[in-house]
C-alpha cells in the first residue's frame, strides 16, 4: 500500500469516527435535554411549594388551564369583587340612592382609597387622591409642576421612550404653559437637567422593555438642578418598591388596572408631596376640589391637601371595585412581592434559554435586578403570529409591535410552574412556526 493510500484510509477512518461521535452526541442530547426539562419542572414545583405568596392565588378568578401573563396590562379579577359590586349596585345605589354619598362613604372615596394605595408606593397618608384617568392626571401633574417652578425655567424634560400618551399630554401642557419639550433618554436625564429645566416626566419602568429606571438617582439630580420630578408609576406600583416619600418625589401618577387589579378602566391616582400641596395649582379646578363644593360660589378657592387633585364627580362604581380589589394587599409586603418577581423572571428566562433554540428570541429586558421591572420582553421574528398561537395554547401574554413578546409576572397569582409552562409552550410554538 502506498503512502497516499494509507493516508486516505486514515482520513476515512477519522471521518467515520467523527460521524459516530456526532451520532452518539445526538443520541445523548435529547436525553440530557429531557433530564434538564424534568429538573426545571421539579424545581418549579419545589419553588411553588415554598412560596409564601402562593396562597394569594386563590383570591383571584383564574382559569385552571391558562397561564395568565398579562397582568401588566390588565390585572386578574379578585374573586370577592363581584359580590361587593352587587352590594354597591343593589343596596347602596338601588336602595340608599343619593344617601350613599354620605352613608356609604362615596364622597370621601377618592382620598380613602388613595390612602390605601399609599403604602404600596411608599407614601404617607394624605398625599394621594384617586380619580380620573392616567392621562388626565399626567396633565394635572405636568402643568402644576411647570407652575411651581421659577419663571425663568422654560423647558420640560420628557422620557424619550415614554408611553406615547405621556408624550402627547406633556407636549400639550408645555404649549399651554409656555414651555418647550425636550425628549431625553432616561439614562441621560440626570445630565440633561440644567438651569432652564422646570420639571421632568419619567417612567419608572419602561412599558416596552421592562427596564426599571433610577428613580432615586434621577430625582436627586433633578432637585440638584432646581427642577421637579414627576414620575409615571403605571408599570411599577404593585410590582416593586417605589419609595415616593423616601426619595423626595414631587409628583407622581399611576393607573390601577395593572398590578393593583382594579379592573378595566379603573381610576388612576395622583400623588402630590405634602410640601407642594399648598402651592399646587391644578389646571382643572373642578367643583370637587373646591374648599366648599356645595356652596356653589362662582369664584374658585382650592381645598387643602390632596383633595386639590380632584376635579368632577367620582366614578363611584369603578372606584369602589378598585377599593374592594385592594383587599388582596392586606398583609402583603411589597418587598416580598419584589423578591418573588425577580425570582419568577429569572426562572422564566432560564427556562427560555433551556427550551428555545438559540437565536429564535432575544431578551430585551435587563439581566441586572436593579434595572428590571416585573415583566420580560422578548424580541422575536413574526411576533404577532407567535403571540396569537401562544394565546390559543393557553399562555396569555401580549404584543408590542413590531417584534416584542411581553410577559408580565404578577407575583400574587403567578407561580413558577406557570413560568416553566410558558417557556415550554413558547418553544413548541416556535418549533411549529417558520423561523
Amino acid at each position: 500500500m502506498s503512502d497516499t493510500e494509507a493516508m486516505a484510509d486514515l482520513e476515512q477512518a477519522d471521518a467515520q469516527r467523527a460521524e459516530l461521535q456526532q451520532a452518539d452526541a445526538q443520541r445523548v442530547e435529547p436525553q440530557q435535554a429531557d433530564a434538564h426539562r424534568a429538573d426545571l419542572r421539579k424545581r418549579a414545583q419545589e419553588l411553588d411549594t415554598a412560596d409564601e405568596l402562593g396562597k394569594h392565588r386563590e383570591k383571584f378568578a383564574l382559569d385552571a388551564g391558562t397561564v395568565y401573563l398579562d397582568g401588566n396590562s390588565l390585572g386578574a379579577l379578585p374573586a370577592h369583587v363581584p359580590a361587593r359590586m352587587a352590594d354597591v349596585i343593589t343596596r347602596e345605589w338601588g336602595e340608599l340612592r343619593i344617601r350613599s354619598w354620605d352613608e356609604s362613604g362615596w364622597w370621601t372615596a377618592p382620598e380613602r382609597i388613595g390612602d390605601r394605595i399609599a403604602p404600596i408606593v411608599g407614601a404617607a397618608p394624605g398625599q394621594i387622591v384617586v380619580g380620573d384617568s392616567t392621562s388626565v392626571n399626567v396633565f394635572k401633574a405636568v402643568v402644576a409642576a411647570a407652575r411651581l417652578s421659577a419663571d425663568d425655567r422654560d423647558e420640560i424634560l420628557v422620557d424619550a421612550t415614554t408611553f406615547p400618551t405621556d408624550g402627547y399630554i406633556a407636549e400639550s401642557a408645555a404649549r399651554m404653559t409656555g414651555h418647550r419639550i425636550v425628549p431625553v433618554d432616561p439614562a441621560a436625564m440626570a445630565a440633561a437637567a440644567g438651569p432652564r429645566t422646570a420639571a421632568a416626566l419619567v417612567n419608572h419602568v419602561d412599558y416596552r422593555s421592562g427596564r426599571r429606571h433610577d428613580l432615586p438617582g434621577i430625582t436627586a439630580a433633578l432637585h440638584a438642578a432646581g427642577a421637579l420630578a414627576v414620575w409615571d408609576l403605571c408599570h411599577s406600583a404593585g410590582a416593586l418598591p417605589v419609595g415616593l416619600d423616601a426619595h423626595g418625589v414631587d409628583l407622581a401618577v399611576g393607573c390601577t388596572y395593572k398590578y393593583l387589579n382594579g379592573g378595566p378602566g379603573s381610576p388612576a391616582y395622583l400623588y402630590v408631596a405634602e410640601r407642594h400641596q399648598a402651592a399646587f395649582d391644578s389646571p382643572l379646578p373642578g367643583w370637587n376640589s373646591h374648599t366648599d363644593p356645595f356652596a356653589m360660589t362662582p369664584g374658585y378657592e382650592a381645598a387643602a391637601g390632596a383633595v386639590r387633585g380632584r376635579v368632577g364627580t367620582p366614578d363611584i362604581l369603578s372606584m369602589l371595585a378598585l377599593e374592594a380589589a385592594l383587599d388582596v394587599w392586606d398583609g402583603v409586603a411589597i418587598e416580598d412581592v419584589r423578591a418573588k418577581s425577580l425570582a419568577l423572571t429569572d426562572f422564566f428566562l432560564e427556562c427560555v434559554r433551556a427550551y428555545v433554540p438559540e437565536g429564535r428570541v432575544t431578551s430585551v429586558t435587563p439581566d441586572a435586578h436593579d434595572e428590571r421591572g416585573s415583566q420580560t420582553a422578548l424580541a422575536c421574528e413574526n411576533a404577532p403570529a407567535v403571540m396569537a398561537e401562544l394565546i390559543k395554547r393557553g399562555v396569555v401574554g401580549d404584543l408590542r409591535r413590531p417584534d416584542i413578546l411581553r410577559f408580565g409576572f404578577t407575583p400574587l397569582y403567578v407561580g413558577f410552574a406557570d413560568a416553566e409552562r410558558a417557556a415550554r409552550v413558547l418553544a413548541e410554538v416556535l418549533a411549529d412556526l417558520p423561523g
